[in-house]
């Protein structure tokens, strides 16, 4: 993570000893030396809580106290519970760690920031976790992130929750003798949400581009993290798996000669922007089917529309390459230049080759700004490349399309749309912009891909 801006090797071999110092073994049960004490707080907070001197809030509760931007302190008697989903084992996280109110179909989660290295020792994946809340604070490790952190102190400057001392520790945070096996959230590239930040969640049926064979999950020049690409291969929706370079599997070779699933803790950035993926271990990679390479793809991100041939049939407005994407660069079209104009422009594919396969799936995704036409999707096997009105036999798609003209962020999902009457040969692929004098809506297209079975 982002926090390990902060390490130096010192320091982390100073945190290493102590951890190791008070922790006797790996078996996740109670360490001798310190056992006694550690089930007495327990003990004591779990009797409070029995006889209502302290109330057990379940997360939702918890979480009505944050206030974005904020450092809140916890000044009532209560407690929350939960399973812990993240685990710092390999090193890919650093002094915190996720709560989830569930081992099973969770809907809450909670980030814990301590002065504490390995905490996987005490506070293992599946455990049952304690937390003593009064005096803590909830708020943000990085203003603005939206990640919901329990920490023990907060920083003047910026409002940003820091961790729980040493000392904070034994007095707030509890492990029961109960290690649950956490069932992972089953989740498509489309579905993953903010609200999924911090469970242990398991993406299906992806892969990782090709483009990466033979490279390892961190960049051996990156200097914290590294950023690796996933593709969905159920619709063109793309993810970001984040590594530390901290991690003890760095140097290990990214799969990509199979596609499968991946299980990780859903997070955000450093910088709160965007949403990504964390492993717990890479054991929970696994690639065992076959790749689903696309036999047509293009996100723009080459810079241009060389895969395309723009058509302009009425209006002095073309289809042209934007930066702007999903996450990056797109096809756009707009009829407005100083108001609305009357279009009609055409942006078709090059000739897509299906000689090989018996069946094809187009899917893409659109966002619709400002009022105006729906775009039209098309198909067809022998446009010779003229005027789309009178050259080319075209088949309307029924393509799922943004119907929210008021944000640039509403990426939609075109569906799984079947192209398979063109196998054997060539498609083309086309989509028709229409504008107005009255309205002229800014269409980006992004992500086009044609896949066989």
């Amino acid at each position: 993570m982002k926090t390990n801006k902060l390490i130096t090797l010192a320091l982390s071999f100073m945190a290493l000893i102590a951890v190791t110092s008070c922790v006797e073994n790996d078996d996740y049960s109670v360490p001798q030396t310190q056992g006694s004490e550690e089930n007495a707080g327990l003990n004591s907070l779990l009797a409070k809580i029995q006889s209502g001197e302290v109330e057990l809030q379940t997360m939702t509760q918890v979480k009505a106290n944050f206030v974005q931007y904020e450092a809140t302190q916890f000044e009532t008697e209560i407690a929350v519970k939960g399973y812990v989903s993240s685990s710092d084992q390999t090193g890919n996280f650093y002094k915190e760690f996720f709560i989830q109110d569930s081992p099973t179909d969770p809907t809450q989660t909670l980030k814990v920031v301590l002065n504490q290295s390995d905490t996987y020792n005490q506070f293992n994946k599946g455990r049952e976790v304690y937390i003593y809340l009064k005096d803590l604070y909830i708020g943000e490790t990085n203003t603005g992130d939206d990640v919901v952190t329990i920490g023990g102190k907060f920083d003047t400057f910026d409002n940003d929750v820091l961790e729980m001392t040493s000392n904070q520790i034994p007095n707030h945070l509890f492990r029961s003798s109960t290690t649950e096996t956490l069932v992972p959230v089953e989740l498509n590239l489309s579905d993953v949400s903010e609200a999924h930040i911090g469970m242990f969640v398991k993406l299906m049926d992806v892969q990782f581009p090709a483009s990466l064979e033979n490279k390892p999950y961190v960049d051996p020049t990156d200097d914290y993290d590294s950023q690796r690409a996933i593709e969905s291969c159920s619709d063109s929706s793309t993810f970001t798996l984040e590594s530390s370079t901290f991690a003890s599997f760095k140097n290990l070779v990214i799969p990509t000669d199979g596609k499968g699933s991946i299980s990780g803790i859903v997070n955000k950035t450093y910088d709160g922007y965007d949403l990504i993926i964390n492993l717990n271990t890479t054991d929970d990679v696994v690639m065992d089917g076959l790749r689903c390479d696309p036999l047509f793809q293009d996100s723009f991100s080459a810079g241009n529309l060389d895969k395309w041939t723009p058509y302009s049939v009425t209006g002095t407005q073309e289809w042209y390459y934007n930066t702007f994407g999903n996450p990056n660069d797109s096809a756009t079209m707009s009829g407005f230049s100083g108001g609305a104009q009357t279009n009609e422009d055409w942006l078709i594919s090059l000739p897509i080759d299906l000689s090989s396969v018996p069946s094809a799936f187009l899917t893409f995704q659109t966002v619709k700004r400002y009022n105006g036409n729906d775009i039209e999707v098309f198909y067809a096997t022998d446009y010779a490349g003229g005027d789309p009105n009178t050259d080319g036999t075209w088949v309307a798609l029924p393509a799922t399309l943004d119907t929210n003209s008021g944000s640039w962020s509403s990426w939609t999902d075109s569906g799984v749309l079947d192209v398979s009457a063109a196998a054997g040969g060539n498609l083309f692929i086309a989509i028709k912009y229409t504008s107005d004098s009255s309205s002229a809506a800014t269409w980006e297209v992004d992500n086009v891909k044609i896949t066989a079975e």
